[in-house]
C-alpha cells in the first residue's frame, strides 16, 4: 500500500483534527454580569445580551485561531452537566448537595452542587439548550457549531439508585429506558435545529478506572466490574437512530473543576467494551499526564473511529512544546493509525462558571499551538 500523504489526511467532518472539548473561560464581563444578575441589579434581559455578546465574540476567537468546529464556550451554564440535567422532564433540583472529592497540587479542591431527585417518568419536555445553539449556530461563519450535553451517565452517575423514586421506578431497567429514550428525543430535537456535531461528555466511564471509584460504587451497590457496561449500553440506545450526518462523539475526563481532578488511573478497565462497541464516530481521550495512563488501551480501537488525544492541559497555563506533542502523536500511532487520530486540550477550560488557574491569553495560545500542531502532522 502506498504511503499516505499528509495532505490526504485532512478532515472534512467531525471530529477535526484540531478540536476542542468545549467549555471556555468566562470572559470578566460576563461574570461581571452574572454577579449583578444573582444580585438582582441586572435583568435576565440584561444577562442575556452580556452572554450573547460574549459569546459572539468568542466564536469569533475560535475561527481566528483556525479551529474548524466552534462552541458557544457553555457561557450561558453554571457546569458543565447539572444545568443540563436539572432541565430533564422528572429531574428535580433539591437541597441536598451533591460534594465530589477533587484535588490539585495544592490539596483538596472540591466541587459541590444542589442535590437532585428523580420524581417522576424521565422525559423531554423541551429540548435542552436549543436556543442556545440557535444563536451559536447563527454567529459561526467557517466553523462547525458543536453542541456540549453530559452523557446519559451522568444522570445516573451523579446520585445512583438512591435519588430515583423507587414508586416511580420500582424496577430501575425502566428508569433506563426512559433515560435513554429522552436523549434520543434530544439528538433529534437538536438535529432538526442543524445540529450535525454532538458532544456527549462523561466523567463516569473515565472514573471507573479508578480503584478507589470502583470501591465507592461498590459501597452504593452497584457493580463496578460491570457499570461500564451499562453505561455503554445505555449510550448507544440514545444514540442509535441518529441521522448518518449527524456525528457524536463522546469526551471522558476524570474531573476538571478549577483546576482539579477527581480520579486518576489508565483506560485499561474500561478500554475493550468502550472502545470496541460503544457507538460514537471518534473519543475524546485526555493524555495530559500520567494521571491518565499510556495510550496501549487504544489497541482496542476499531477502524473507522476517530480517536482525539487530549494532550495539551488546561489545568496550567504552561505551553506544552509543539515537538513533544509531536512525538506524543507518533507514540500513540503506535497503536491507532494516525489516520484516525486528531488533538485537542485534554478538557474544557472552564467546566463550571468558576474556569481552571489560566488566563484568557493562555487559553488562545494553547488553541493556536493546537491548530499549529495539527496543521504539520495533518495538513492544512
Amino acid at each position: 500500500m502506498p504511503e499516505k500523504t499528509v495532505e490526504s489526511l485532512v478532515r472534512t467532518v467531525p471530529p477535526f483534527r484540531a478540536d476542542h472539548v468545549g467549555s471556555l473561560l468566562r470572559p470578566p464581563a460576563l461574570l461581571a454580569a452574572r454577579e449583578r444578575h444573582a444580585a438582582g441589579d441586572l435583568d435576565d434581559a440584561g444577562l442575556r445580551a452580556a452572554e450573547d455578546a460574549a459569546i459572539t465574540d468568542v466564536v469569533a476567537l475560535q475561527e481566528s485561531v483556525g479551529m474548524r468546529s466552534a462552541t458557544d464556550g457553555e457561557f450561558r451554564r453554571t457546569s458543565w452537566h447539572m444545568d443540563f440535567i436539572y432541565a430533564l422532564g422528572g429531574v428535580t433540583k433539591t437541597s441536598g448537595r451533591v460534594e465530589v472529592a477533587m484535588r490539585n497540587a495544592a490539596g483538596q479542591n472540591n466541587f459541590t452542587s444542589a442535590g437532585m431527585a428523580v420524581d417522576s417518568r424521565v422525559h423531554l419536555d423541551e429540548p435542552v439548550f436549543a436556543s442556545a445553539f440557535e444563536y451559536l449556530a447563527a454567529q459561526v461563519t467557517t466553523a462547525t457549531p458543536k453542541l456540549t450535553i453530559p452523557s446519559p451517565s451522568m444522570v445516573y452517575a451523579r446520585g445512583g439508585r438512591s435519588v430515583i423514586s423507587s414508586e416511580v421506578y420500582p424496577d430501575v431497567e425502566e428508569f433506563w429506558s426512559d433515560l435513554s429514550t429522552a436523549y434520543a428525543d434530544q439528538l433529534r430535537a437538536m438535529y432538526d435545529r442543524g445540529c450535525r456535531y454532538l458532544q456527549l461528555d462523561d466523567t463516569a466511564l473515565a472514573y471507573l478506572n479508578d480503584p478507589t471509584h470502583r470501591a465507592q460504587l461498590a459501597e452504593k451497590g452497584d457493580d463496578p466490574e460491570t457499570q461500564h457496561l451499562r453505561y455503554i449500553r445505555q449510550i448507544n440506545a440514545a444514540i442509535a437512530d441518529r441521522p448518518s450526518d449527524m456525528y457524536v462523539t463522546t469526551h471522558m475526563c476524570r474531573g476538571n473543576y478549577r483546576s482539579s481532578w477527581a480520579a486518576e488511573g489508565g483506560y485499561d478497565h474500561v478500554a475493550e467494551a468502550l472502545f470496541g462497541t460503544l457507538g460514537v464516530d471518534g473519543f475524546f481521550c485526555e493524555f495530559d499526564d500520567e494521571r491518565s495512563g499510556g495510550f496501549a488501551p487504544l489497541r482496542f480501537v476499531p477502524k473507522g473511529k476517530q480517536v482525539v488525544l487530549g494532550l495539551v492541559t488546561t489545568k496550567s497555563g504552561a505551553l506544552e512544546d509543539p515537538d513533544a506533542l509531536k512525538r506524543r502523536i507518533d507514540e500513540a500511532a503506535r497503536y491507532v493509525p494516525l489516520d484516525q487520530l486528531c488533538l485537542s486540550p485534554q478538557c474544557g477550560f472552564s467546566s463550571t462558571v468558576e474556569g481552571n488557574e489560566l488566563t484568557v491569553d493562555d487559553q488562545k495560545r494553547k488553541l493556536e499551538l493546537i491548530v499549529s500542531v495539527a496543521e504539520d502532522v495533518w495538513g492544512r
